[in-house]
């Protein structure tokens, strides 16, 4: 039987089957090296890696794994939600169906903003690295050409992401594979230099290091925890390209939780050798020294790779490329989904004649996550930080509201049996409560004005902006609201409990 959708979403009595995307596009390989590629697993790890150890010490993979039981929830959230809902819109349809117009239109809100902060992130390490990559570092340090060069690539990876899925996928593969022979090699590196005694700093390796029991602060442990979660952050990827998977009710959510065991055993692994090699002192290769903190890999990268260290950089242009992409990607779904309900104007939902793609909901991303990196780059690096910062807020939100959705629309389900009493309710329940906690202890961390790099309005510069993001996302939707357009979607006629997966069957 097929389901059916608005006609582009423009009168609710002409009805078609899909949104008119290419289905069938990607297999589980393809969704999960899509998972992957979002989170940017090799720059999130050595950017992040350091600044877990300062906040942790020792502990730091009890911080990694902690981290991870959240996503974990989180994932199964998402699973159950597609195999009943398989749609583009994820974070909106879901949180629509479950609580309403409100929540739903905030959740799509939640994710555009965390995706337009990633870009900014990513779009300028690659910039960055493009140069250190050939060498010329007096270019890589100048703010002008890093910006008109991260332009570029964030342009390149949108007219990509417009061309199809496919093209996307095989790229991606590749990319991959250069990150994950990086990885792996950084780990074994690491690993035979620390037992050949090559670092007079080097440590041995200390089951301690996974016990709860050792970690000496909450403070210091919570800290770790929320720098952890967000480097997890872009598994559900895979989910908002569903409709374009060979079966969009399982393949996704199988990706899903694939791309985080993966995450997980990478995380630990990589950062337990590193830890062996560098130790924690705060001098030379230490992992406490704050010339370290910024970027460990690129520190230890000569002295591991000797003459191949440009294969490192090489390895991290690559990983923020691939995650420019990959994040571009189901952001402009979600917004194209949002489009379709009469959630945003009819204009988001417009497909490419030729690829398929939404290639204006694309093109909107691609060009709003350019606008807002220049904008916060001419104010000042110290801005663009906190702005990036302040991402996991927003991060949280998302995934707190996914989580919450679970439950709420599968209650009437819980007590049929114990899968559905553990799947769709308890454990998501629990991701729902702590991502909700990690939500509320980023924003009184970020309140601090030591937390940030820039005071503003009196508090820190990160929670200025990223609540000031959110609420910003319901000026919009007044905005909105206003337009007789919307109010089918207010009223809850295009989208509700009762709404028909508007995908096809496969």
């Amino acid at each position: 039987m097929a389901k059916h959708t608005l006609d582009n979403a423009t009168d609710t009595g002409h009805i078609h089957v899909g949104k008119g995307l290419n289905t069938g596009t990607l297999g589980v390989v393809g969704s999960t090296v899509i998972g992957l590629a979002s989170t940017a697993p090799l720059y999130s790890l050595a950017a992040t890696l350091g600044y877990v150890i300062v906040a942790i010490g020792a502990q730091a993979p009890v911080a990694f794994i902690a981290a991870c039981v959240p996503m974990v929830f989180a994932a199964l959230a998402y699973q159950e939600l597609n195999k009943e809902m398989p749609d583009c819109g994820t974070t909106f349809v879901w949180g629509t169906k479950a609580f309403g117009p409100v929540t739903g239109w905030i959740g799509g809100w939640a994710v555009a903003v965390a995706s337009i902060m990633v870009l900014a992130n990513v779009g300028e390490i690659t910039g960055q690295y493009f140069w250190y990559l050939l060498g010329n570092e007096e270019f890589a340090q100048n703010r002008t050409i890093v910006v008109v060069t991260s332009v570029c690539f964030m342009a390149l990876m949108t007219f990509i992401s417009t061309v199809g899925v496919q093209i996307g996928a095989r790229l991606q593969m590749t990319m991959m594979a250069i990150q994950y022979a990086a990885l792996i090699a950084f780990g074994v590196l690491a690993t035979v230099n620390a037992l050949n005694g090559s670092n007079p700093g080097s440590v041995a390796f200390d089951w301690s290091w996974f016990n709860p029991a050792e970690i000496g602060s909450w403070s210091g442990f919570m800290q770790a925890v929320l720098l952890c979660l967000f480097i997890y952050w872009g598994w559900d990827s895979c989910l908002a390209l569903n409709e374009e998977t060979k079966n969009p009710r399982k393949t996704p959510g199988r990706a899903a939780l694939t791309s985080i065991a993966i995450l997980i055993v990478t995380y630990v692994g990589v950062s337990v050798a590193v830890m062996m090699f560098a130790g924690f002192g705060d001098t030379g290769f230490g992992l406490t020294n704050e010339a370290n903190l910024d970027d460990v890999f690129t520190v230890l990268r000569d002295v591991l790779f000797g003459p191949w260290g440009w294969f490192l950089i090489l390895a991290v242009l690559v990983s923020a490329a691939s995650s420019t992409q990959t994040t571009i990607l189901p952001t402009a779904r979600g917004t194209l989904s949002m489009a379709v309900y009469r959630a945003l104007p009819a204009k988001f939902a417009s497909l490419h004649p030729t690829f398929k793609t939404p290639w204006f909901s694309t093109t909107m991303m691609g060009a709003a996550a350019i606008v807002y990196y220049v904008a916060m780059s001419i104010i000042s690096e110290d801005v663009l930080a906190d702005s990036l910062t302040s991402m996991g807020l927003a991060v949280a939100l998302y995934y707190a509201i996914t989580s919450f959705a679970c439950v709420w629309y599968f209650r009437d389900t819980l007590r049929d049996s114990a899968r559905n009493l553990w799947l769709r309710g308890i454990l998501p329940a629990l991701g729902g409560l702590m991502l909700g906690y990690a939500f509320v202890q980023s924003a009184i961390d970020m309140i601090s004005v030591d937390y940030s790099y820039t005071v503003l309005l009196g508090v820190g510069g990160a929670f200025v902006i990223g609540i000031g993001a959110i609420l910003f996302g319901f000026v919009l939707m007044g905005i909105w609201w206003l337009r007789p357009a919307s109010k089918p979607f207010f009223r809850g006629e295009t989208l509700n409990r009762d709404t028909p997966v508007l995908v096809p069957d496969e």
